[in-house]
């Protein structure tokens, strides 16, 4: 009899547990305001934003693409938007999967989160070492191209133009984790959270 009752105990647990599961996931998986949602959009929204940048960077100099064209810092920044929709798109391509997926288990869940925690962290770092670069761009290329306002920009000061790179780094630093905690890392945190709860 008592062993009856256990394997009924058992079962009644085992549905509140599965329940409680299913609860968690529609949370998550919820089409319009779940976290996941909130991430494909951010995801989607850096992917159209960097591709339109440099589209508007294009149509702005037609007078002078040529000059566009031959600049070293124009092609640096097409790199680096490439770069940004390709990482943006491997996210996303996670997230998807996170949503469209209803059998998933808490471990495959907790998987994604780490990997998506991890691509945000090489992201911030990634984007700190792309401002480097593009300073030291515009302190290399003067000597091997000729543009007027790098011309201009060299004709100030070292005391002024390093004292600007040290404020752009620093602000930077501070808005680009800002900007990628309210986009992404608020998202991930109640991801985790929500996923923690789960049996």
């Amino acid at each position: 009899m008592e062993l009856e009752d256990l394997k009924q105990q058992w079962k009644q647990a085992d549905k509140i547990s599965n329940h409680k599961n299913q609860n968690i996931m529609g949370i998550i998986q919820q089409k319009s305001h779940g976290p996941v949602a909130a991430l494909k959009k951010s995801f989607k929204k850096q992917m159209i934003a960097m591709t339109v940048v440099p589209i508007a960077i294009i149509s702005t100099n037609l007078q002078h693409i040529d000059k566009t064209l031959t600049s070293a810092l124009f092609w640096f920044y097409i790199l680096f938007c490439i770069g940004v929709i390709l990482f943006a798109r491997l996210n996303y391509t996670v997230v998807k999967k996170m949503e469209g997926m209803d059998g998933m288990v808490k471990s495959n869940l907790e998987q994604q989160i780490f990997t998506l925690e991890t691509r945000l962290r090489q992201n911030i770092i990634g984007i700190r070492v792309a401002l480097l670069f593009f300073i030291a761009l515009t302190e290399i290329l003067p000597y091997f191209q000729n543009f007027r306002m790098l011309n201009t920009w060299h004709s100030l000061s070292p005391f002024i133009r390093f004292g600007a790179y040290a404020g752009l780094f620093l602000f930077q630093y501070f808005v680009s984790r800002s900007v990628s905690h309210r986009k992404f890392g608020k998202h991930i945190a109640y991801l985790k959270e929500l996923v923690k709860q789960m049996d």
